[in-house]
């Protein structure tokens, strides 16, 4: 039953717009459509995705979320929680990250989502669901 209410809800959520904003051993997909911003000070939520053969205690995941806030004139960066997401598309639970914001340092993902979450000119991408933006995310991991 679980299962059946986990995937009806997985086919009405709304679309993703993921912007690939990042690489290595982990991939960094923007969901620009999460984009909020006010007086200064935008929020995005960040999928971190996983290879495909990442799993903990014999569950496979496809990574996971997290909010982001960025001081778009200080520069700073501050993640606010990370939510796993297990293969599938199950999410949860949602741990908060208690570290203060930080200075956003030149080349570094935060410096990446920084520059999406605080332009006035969002990208033009399509929408996408979930499993698709994990698709992006490990194609943008490969050689």
């Amino acid at each position: 039953m679980l299962l059946i209410a986990t995937l009806m809800a997985l086919q009405t959520q709304p679309a993703h717009a993921f912007v690939v904003t990042g690489s290595g051993r982990f991939a960094q997909v923007a969901d620009a459509a999460s984009i909020m911003r006010d007086a200064g000070i935008a929020r995005i939520r960040v999928l971190q995705v996983v290879d495909s053969r990442f799993k903990v205690g014999g569950t496979h995941y496809w990574g996971g979320w997290s909010w982001w806030s960025f001081d778009c004139e200080l520069q700073t960066a501050d993640r606010l929680d990370f939510t796993s997401v297990r293969e599938g598309g199950l999410e949860g639970p949602t741990v908060a990250d208690e570290a203060p914001a930080y200075p956003i340092e030149k080349d570094s993902d935060a410096e990446e989502l920084a520059k999406l979450a605080c332009s006035d000119t969002p990208p033009a991408v399509q929408p996408r669901t979930l499993g698709e933006g994990v698709r992006l995310g490990r194609q943008s991991m490969e050689p």
